[in-house]
């Protein structure tokens, strides 16, 4: 290495280093620099001997699985108390039992934003695929499955021609490969209308013998012992599967919500059947939204032969507002089990009290808020603020490192950023915005395309910026809510309204592994729709918690200088 040419090693806050490319000669040289200047008292034995154990995406997770790795592999080693493990063998446990004493049972598992409840629905789906007893995996959530599927279908076509060189797989046999395990809602309840009769008398469901033939072990129901429903109190209610049931598919007056109908579908069954739920705290974004009670009602007044699995938070005001005191109390069936409860999240090994953060954030309890914001800085998760949207896009492009994902969140009615080249009208594509590199401009790391809550629930990323707009805004000493319509922004009176614009800034600002900016826009005197008021007053009470504006002097690597 001659004294004309430098090298520099350039390395982040986090003491992680560039990659630092090289040739033979230069190597033995390049090693003993670094020796010198980065001399720690690491044991070196120990770190060697030591498990690898980094915090998996949702997507490199259900990769691993898929791929053949069992939980244990993916999951984090300092989770204690409730953790995946104990959580997947509970639910195995519970199938288990049913499959050996010929009974049903639906089981509720619930957790806080990013704690696994996704992770723990796929282990028992490809489990119960390594056992042969099928399961299926549901979601109503489009990007997400869209997502999942697409992930594993590239590992799926990866993974063969590592395995055949000089061999393709088609790419359309892999998604179909695992379309088997992993189904949007929809599609599955379409196979379990087709057997019905046409039309529906007296609001009464029978099956069409001429429509399909009937199993010796199963009778008429589907081949799967085990239904997974992601995200279940996000499950339709009866008014509104009816409704899209009549639109989409002709069939009038459908009796059933589709909670009630999926239990009914897996109640055909002859021999066991179970159904988990998995439930999400405080997340429920959109209209005809059933929620957890449709669930326990249906069981209750249709299905009370099935016995009822639940976490012990499942009532809790968190999770189903108090509502199900009376329906769990009216059945005699029912067993609370703790271990059916996913109390830390796995999206961070940094982030533990993030959902508590944010929860108190949006309380309007600034004084806690404020004491688990440095909890979380002395965690080393940085969460920042500022009024620039440059300075957002910079910080996320300086912090990240190597492959880790960043990228632009908006609510779904921030109508008012598009003076900020933000559109919501017009929606990323989930799949690339999830699953393709920086140079693709489908891609999040691009920082073209914003998503909103109904793209990245149930998903996440490394860093992100959540940009806000004046639909959901601090006045006085409280949040107030607004719809933009027309050329103007009107108040939201209507309380679910409301609670779905407050859980829509929830899911959003749980998205992040590793750490977060919020950018509050400045507004414009001259344009009525975007006051600087409608936005100050959020900025203050964000500051008021203590964030800060971006620290570029921590985010900057260092370097140094190696000469000959």
């Amino acid at each position: 290495m001659t004294a004309s040419k430098v090298l520099h090693i350039g390395h982040y806050n986090s003491q992680v280093f560039d990659p630092i490319c090289t040739n033979p000669e230069n190597l033995r040289k390049i090693i003993d620099t670094i020796c010198r200047n980065h001399a720690s008292n690491v044991d070196l034995s120990d770190w060697v001997h030591s498990r690898y154990m980094p915090t998996p995406t949702i997507v490199q997770a259900a990769s691993a699985l898929y791929l053949n790795h069992s939980v244990e592999d993916i999951t984090r080693s300092d989770a204690s108390g409730d953790s995946l493990q104990s959580t997947s063998e509970q639910v195995m446990n519970i199938i288990e039992h049913a499959r050996r004493n010929h009974e049903k049972s639906i089981c509720f598992v619930t957790g806080v934003p990013g704690a696994g409840k996704t992770l723990v629905g796929l282990n028992v789906a490809v489990k119960q695929f390594e056992k042969k007893d099928l399961a299926v995996y549901l979601s109503g959530n489009q990007p997400l499955v869209s997502v999942l599927t697409e992930a594993l279908a590239r590992d799926k076509k990866r993974q063969f021609e590592e395995k055949n060189p000089g061999k393709r797989c088609n790419i359309t046999e892999a998604r179909r490969s695992v379309h088997s395990f992993i189904q949007i809602v929809h599609h599955y309840r379409k196979n379990s209308l087709t057997k019905l009769k046409r039309p529906i008398v007296n609001g009464i469901l029978e099956i069409d013998p001429v429509k399909v033939k009937k199993h010796k072990d199963d009778g008429y129901a589907e081949v799967e012992h085990v239904a997974i429903f992601d995200e279940a109190q996000r499950a339709w209610t009866r008014q509104q599967l009816a409704n899209w049931l009549k639109r989409k598919q002709n069939i009038a007056d459908f009796p059933m919500s589709e909670p009630e109908f999926l239990i009914w579908s897996l109640d055909l069954r002859e021999d066991w059947a179970v159904v988990i739920c998995l439930v999400g705290g405080g997340q429920e974004i959109n209209t005809g939204e059933a929620g957890i009670s449709e669930w326990l009602r249906a069981i209750n007044e249709r299905f009370p032969s099935w016995n009822v699995f639940i976490s012990d938070q499942l009532a809790g005001r968190e999770y189903a507002e108090g509502e199900l005191t009376d329906l769990l109390k009216s059945n005699e069936k029912v067993r609370r089990n703790h271990r059916l409860h996913l109390a830390v999240s796995m999206r961070s090994f940094r982030a533990e009290n993030l959902s508590s953060f944010v929860h108190y954030l949006l309380e309007g309890d600034s004084a806690r808020s404020r004491e688990i914001f440095q909890e979380l800085c002395e965690r080393n998760y940085p969460i920042y603020l500022t009024r620039s949207l440059h300075d957002a896009k910079r910080w996320l492009k300086e912090i990240h490192q190597g492959s880790e994902r960043y990228g632009m969140l908006v609510s779904s009615q921030a109508q008012r950023l598009r003076p900020l080249a933000i559109d919501v009208r017009c929606k990323p594509d989930t799949v690339h915005w999830f699953l393709d590199d920086t140079n693709d401009i489908r891609s999040s790391n691009f920082l073209e395309d914003a998503a909103s809550e109904f793209d990245v629930q149930g998903l996440e990323l490394d860093w992100t910026c959540v940009v806000w707009d004046g639909d959901f805004r601090r006045q006085g000493n409280t949040w107030t809510n607004h719809s933009f319509i027309g050329n103007k922004w009107l108040n939201i009176r209507d309380e679910t309204r409301k609670a779905y614009q407050l859980n829509a800034y929830r899911v959003l600002l749980t998205r992040a592994r590793q750490g977060m900016v919020l950018c509050i826009p400045e507004g414009n005197d001259d344009d009525d729709t975007r006051k600087p008021a409608y936005y100050d007053e959020t900025y203050e009470y964000l500051t008021s918690i203590g964030l800060t504006e971006p620290d570029f002097e921590v985010v900057r690597k260092r370097e140094i200088r190696i000469l000959d």
